[in-house]
This record gives C-alpha cells, structure tokens and sequence, in this order.
C-alpha cells in the first residue's frame, strides 16, 4: 500500500508543480463551427466563462471577440448558432462607468478601440451602471451583462490580409481543410494563409502559402514538382500534363518553371546582373543604364568617364560623376539652357534706367529729358536747358523737388522751376571751374594736378615723366571762370614806381620843414633859434640907439 501511493503522490506533486510554474498553457478549444468569408472568419466556442477569459482564448490564435458592425456579420453569427439557444460575448466592453442608453453604441467600445458601426440589435433597457459587457443570444440581441459574469461561450474574429479559394474536388477525392486557428471541416467558402487541406486517397497534404514571386495566396507543398492534374491543374502555374502517368507542369514562352516545378517566373529571376536584365528565351543577358558598360563578368557595371570617351561632350569643362557627367562653364560665363554665355553685366550694373552691355563692363543710359550724371554714370539728372528746367512735383502740385545743383523757383503764374546753381561764383577750385548742369568741375593749370576734387598741387618730375611731354598735350577745357592771379611787372615799370616813390618822400620832406619854420618868430638884427617857452619869456628886448652907452 505504501509502495503505491508514494507514486501516486509523487505524480499529484509533479502535476502540482507544473500548475504553478507554468511549464505550459492549455491549448485553446476548438471551435465549435467556423465560416469564412474572403479575408475574415468567424468561430464559435460553446465554452462557458467570463469576458476576459473569452478575449484571452480568441487572442491565442491572433484574433479578437467578435464585431458585429453590419447585417453581413449578423448573418455569419445566425449560421453558426445553427439555432442552438445560449448567449455568447461579443467583442463590446464599457469603458466609462455607466451606459449612455441615448447613443447607438450606448457608450460601449469594440475591443479594437473604435466605435464605428453601421449595425446594432440592442434589448430594450435604461440607463445601467458597472463593468458591463455584451452578450449575443439565438435571437441575435444584444444585452449588457457583467464582465465577471460567466456567458454560455464567445464568438471569435479572425482577419487576414489574403486567403486561399477552395479547391475544386475531384472524381473520387475527399477534401478536409484544416484553420490555423483549429476549426475544421469540408464546407469552407475560403481559405486563411496557414490553413492545411487534407486530400484523400491521393495522400496529399496541402498548404495555404504565398508565390515565391508574386507573393499570391495559392496552394502548394513542400516536395517540388506537380500532383495530379485532375485537382487544382496539378498546382501547375502554367499547363499541366501527365506523360505516362507522371505529372508535370510547363510554362509559356518568356517564362521558366521556378524551383517549386510549379511556379513560372522569368529567366531573370535570380539573375547576377548588377543593373538590368533582358529575357532572352529560357535565358537572360545582362544591360547597364546609360553611362556604364558591363564588366569582364557579363554581368557587373563600370562606369564610363564619358569626358573622355565623347569628345567635345561639354562647350567649355567637363566633370565626370558616377553614371554620367556634369558641364560647367570659365569664369564670366554662366549655363543658359545648355550653353555657356558670358555673363551679363548689366545683370549686376547699378543703372538708374537702361543699361547695355559692352565689352568689358557695362554703360548706363537715360530716359528722354534726362541725362548721365557727369560725377556718377550710373545716375540720370532731369535735362535742364541753359539752367532752368520744370520742376518735378506730386499730383496736387504742392510739393516739387529739384536735381541736386538747382534752386525750386515758383513763378508768379504757378510754374515751378529748377535753376542751375552756378557753383564756381564761391571759389570752389583753386584755378579754373567749369560750371556745369547740376554740378561743376574743376581744372588744373599746367603743370599742376588734380588734388582732393577742388585743389591742385604741382606735378612732381616723376609725375611728369609719366604725363604729357613737348608741345602737344592733353586738350583742356575751357573755364568758365577764373580767378583773379598776380601778374609779373616790367623793369621799366619798376624805375617809374621808385622815382614817384622818391618824389612823394622830398615832397612830404618840403611840407614838413614849411610848417616848422612857421612855428618860429622872424629875428632882427641876428638869428636866434625858436627854444622853449621858457626861453621866449626871456628874450631880449629891442632899445633904441640913443640908450646906449
């Protein structure tokens, strides 16, 4: 008795053991029925249960409860009830805390986390409170329950990008298809990526899978070449025939079989060309895009420097780039729809109103009644005749502007004019000024130059090595005014001026000696010089002979 339950309670501690550690999950059920429909199917499980538990099953297998959001699902539920009474989850859950009895979903979200739907089938209630969840019954409604609450079972949904269309049975064959998510059965419209289909008594075991080259759902299996043509064409691509009792597939024209002995693909396929490949029969060649060449290989490309291998590609430089080249233009010229021009300089020229182009720069010109600033050929001055010229003024006629160089002179009959300002009648320049429109210019004498616009200092005999020599010269203006200068004088003229000199000294000499004599009294008998007052007041007094002794 001992011996045996020792293994009895070893087993129940190894089961106990496996439980908490989780060494593995219980499969999921299978369902009970299933349906597909193009890319989606549908299944029910007769499980009972709570909601979460209902959600964690259709999860295992890459689903989710079921959404029921046109009349379309509501007819794949109707089929697989098949009648049968119970109600079972759907994929609504509350996530507020109270129902909104007014909207069409009251509130609820599909456990996708949206809410959209063109269908609902509620059972009449009012407003509830709770984690409430959905249930559908035989009657297709909908009722809120608890979420903890166990249903009768759930209803799956399970979406793929792609399926496989069933297979056409053939004389004497049986088909049974298997899901990936474990229904199975003989009736189904439509087939998920993954499902496997059982074929006897040929022994066959097909697989849902994608084209190796087009990536289309189709059947196939592991072991190359075709199966009985009479099912499905033999998996064959192309044409399928049977040459003593074997069958084989073959491709059209341009095409070859792949390596599963079904499939057409091009020759090209998994061909070593680097760039291009041309179909050439079952065989292909290799080609490069313009600017390349194929390598030693038959199948590589190199580049070609086509700066050298095209002469004259470019007009003036040529830069080679991988796969082609780039042309590119001397300094002054520019790329204009493929050529090299020379630049414009007018393109950067400063002109006030036209400019045109001549070699080596640029020259400014002006509108009629303007004309070229003679200081700056970049500006244009309103043409003024003989000094005086209209003014330029707004609409109203209240304010008038003048060129630089000119006086605003209003007429008494309203005209406004402009008159030139005669710049050389305030001495600007150091010799001769020329007075011109707006402006005046200034001139040097021989032997001096320009200095400092106004001023002229004397060419040093390094300048003058440089400038004008013997008797032609650079022609000169002619001044408009010129300054007062000192002239040189006559010998002559210099004797004349130092005899009227001498002259006018013996003369004011002669005045001088007149007015001192008068300042004296005349004497009598003998001379006396005129002396101090003192002295008159003690000068002799004249007696007569007959006093003297």
């Amino acid at each position: 008795m001992r011996r045996l339950l020792l293994p009895l309670l070893l087993a129940g501690l190894g089961l106990g053991l496996g439980l908490v550690l989780g060494l593995g999950e219980p499969e999921p059920p299978a369902p009970s029925g299933a349906q597909c429909l193009e890319h989606d199917c549908f299944a029910v499980f007769w499980t009972p249960g709570p909601f979460a538990a209902a959600s964690a099953a259709c999860e295992r297998h890459g689903g989710h409860l079921m959404t029921v959001r046109s009349t379309v699902a509501e007819d794949a539920i109707e089929l697989l009830l098949r009648k049968r009474g119970g109600r079972l989850w759907l994929g609504l859950r509350l996530p507020t805390l109270c129902t909104e009895p007014a909207r069409r979903l009251r509130g609820f979200q599909w456990v996708t986390g949206d809410t959209g739907t063109d269908y609902d089938n509620w059972v009449p209630s009012g407003r509830r409170c709770g984690q409430l969840c959905v249930t559908v019954s035989r009657e297709l409604s909908w009722e809120e329950r608890r979420c903890d609450e166990p249903a009768d079972g759930f209803l799956c949904e399970y979406n793929y990008p792609d399926s496989c269309p069933r297979l056409s049975p053939s004389d004497g064959a049986s088909l049974t298809y298997r899901t990936p998510f474990g229904a199975a059965g003989g009736d189904f419209l439509a087939l998920p990526h993954g499902s496997t289909a059982f074929v006897s008594p040929m022994g066959l075991q097909l697989l849902c899978e994608a084209a190796a080259d087009s990536g289309k759902m189709r059947w196939g299996r592991s072991e190359p070449g075709a199966w009985p043509c009479r099912l499905d064409n033999g998996g064959c691509e192309g044409s399928c025939e049977e040459l003593d009792g074997t069958p084989s597939c073959a491709c059209p024209a341009g095409k070859k079989l792949g390596p599963d002995g079904r499939s057409c693909v091009s020759p090209c396929a998994g061909a070593p060309c680097e760039q291009h490949c041309v179909p050439d029969g079952e065989g292909f060649h290799c080609m490069c895009s313009e600017g390349y060449e194929l390598g030693p290989d038959g199948s590589s490309c190199q580049d070609v420097d086509d700066c050298v291998k095209v002469p004259e590609v470019c007009e003036q430089v040529c830069y080679n780039t991988e796969g082609g080249f780039e042309c590119h233009c001397h300094r002054g010229y520019e790329m204009v729809e493929g050529h090299c021009k020379p630049v414009s300089s007018c393109s950067t020229g400063p002109c006030d109103h036209t400019c045109e182009d001549v070699p080596g720069g640029y020259q400014c010109s002006c509108y009629d009644g303007y004309v070229v600033n003679p200081k700056n050929p970049t500006e244009c001055l309103q043409k003024c005749e003989d000094g005086r010229c209209l003014a330029e003024c707004d609409a109203s006629g209240l304010y008038c502007v003048c060129p630089d160089g000119f006086l605003l002179d209003h007429l008494p009959n309203g005209v406004s004019l402009c008159v030139d300002i005669d710049e050389c009648e305030s001495n600007h320049c150091e010799h001769n000024c020329t007075n011109t429109a707006g402006s005046y210019i200034c001139h040097c004498q021989p032997g001096y130059m320009p200095f400092d616009v106004n001023h002229c200092v004397p060419i040093s005999q390094e300048d003058n090595e440089d400038g004008y020599s013997g008797d032609s010269g650079p022609p000169w203006p002619v001044p408009s005014h010129i300054p007062p200068k000192a002239e040189h004088l006559h010998p002559g003229a210099l004797v004349g001026i130092t005899m009227g000199v001498l002259c006018a000294a013996l003369v004011l000499l002669a005045v001088g000696y007149h007015l001192a004599r008068k300042r004296c009294h005349p004497p009598s008998s003998m001379e006396y010089k005129c002396g101090s007052p003192r002295e008159k007041e003690m000068g002799l007094q004249q007696v007569s002979a007959s006093q003297k002794v």
